[in-house]
């Protein structure tokens, strides 16, 4: 009485695992569309910032994430010492973490 033909029983696994892929197909087009347009672009712009903080060199004239403009006076593996002004002949530097450092800027670009 609850027979069911070998042929159906196929039919009906085959078209469950068919029906299953189509539910979840939206899911893996987000997924790749969140890794293509945020996820690749951000890590690129990371691996350029810490390049650029690694290429640092003494007399670059750079520019913090707080929009601080000046002069690299010194550095070390952590921190790098930015000459921001000059007060009667006397530098003016700070000390900020490297990673701090948004831009190097061209030279002539800072003026004390």
């Amino acid at each position: 009485m609850f027979l069911i033909s070998d042929a159906l029983a196929a039919d009906a696994a085959a078209g469950g695992a068919s029906a299953a892929l189509m539910q979840f197909l939206p899911l893996i087009l987000i997924i790749v569309v969140f890794w293509l347009f945020l996820i690749r672009p951000q890590q690129k712009r990371a691996k350029e910032h810490q390049k650029m903080v690694e290429g640092l060199n003494k007399g670059d004239e750079v520019m913090t994430a707080g929009g601080i403009m000046g002069k690299v006076a010194d550095l070390d593996e952590q921190n790098v010492k930015i000459q921001i002004s000059t007060v009667e002949g006397t530098p003016v530097t700070i000390v900020m973490a490297r990673q701090t450092i948004a831009n190097v800027l061209p030279k002539g670009t800072v003026k004390f």
